[in-house]
């Protein structure tokens, strides 16, 4: 399984924003990362109750595109739990193959958990996977008031969003990798640079032999009209 630096997901962390969320809904940050790169993934849980306390956040990773490993951030006043299920299909890691992934983490208040109006930031460093170009974590919020609420909707392409809607990640392409088109347009520039290049330098040739036609010419005519001159 990837094993994650405290250092790093330290130093990743800190990163995050911590301005007060102008949305609504349970959401991730950052909405996008490179595919199978290592990323900590922020889940930013806002109190929409009017009374009640939010006390729990559980989190449930993706059975499709199963990722291998989960290191969470220690916090103060909540304690947190990775619960894992077993594949089929092994997952390839940087310490070779697993069949353990990840089912839910969860989140525990301790104490009173965030008040109404408050939110709280739940971070977890993981290992992404590459097979994938959308990854949903729906995830269950729980109230001191024995209130569910479960943000677990589908957004449809290009239509409104539901009231719950569950949170996604964007794969994007592995940093360093380069699209067939991209290669292909890269290749046509270059071989168009080449060409004007060496177009530029046939005729810098063509013009220094006739300059220096020239100049013999010129060299010649010098020396008849001097040998009339004395004669």
């Amino acid at each position: 399984m990837r094993r994650f630096a405290i250092a790093s997901v330290v130093t990743a962390i800190t990163l995050v924003v911590l301005a007060s969320p102008a949305w609504a809904h349970v959401k991730i940050s950052p909405e996008s990362a490179p595919k199978g790169s290592d990323a900590v993934l922020t889940f930013v849980a806002p109190n929409e109750s009017d009374k009640a306390n939010f006390v729990k956040l559980v989190v449930h990773f993706p059975h499709d595109h199963p990722i291998a490993d989960a290191a969470t951030q220690p916090m103060a006043g909540w304690t947190a739990t990775v619960a894992t299920f077993h594949t089929t299909t092994p997952i390839q890691t940087d310490n070779g193959p697993v069949n353990d992934a990840v089912d839910t983490v969860t989140w525990t208040a301790t104490g009173g958990g965030t008040p109404p109006g408050d939110f709280q930031q739940f971070p977890v460093a993981v290992g992404l996977p590459d097979d994938a170009d959308t990854l949903a974590f729906p995830a269950d919020q729980y109230y001191s008031d024995k209130t569910l609420v479960q943000w677990n909707q589908e957004t449809p392409p290009g239509g409104p969003e539901p009231d719950h809607p569950r949170p996604e990640l964007t794969l994007t392409a592995a940093e360093g990798s380069t699209t067939p088109t991209t290669t292909a347009a890269a290749a046509t520039t270059s071989s168009v640079k080449k060409s004007d290049v060496d177009n530029a330098k046939t005729l810098g040739i063509i013009g220094l032999i006739v300059g220096l036609a020239a100049l013999v010419v010129a060299i010649v005519a010098i020396v008849l009209s001097r040998k009339k001159a004395t004669t």
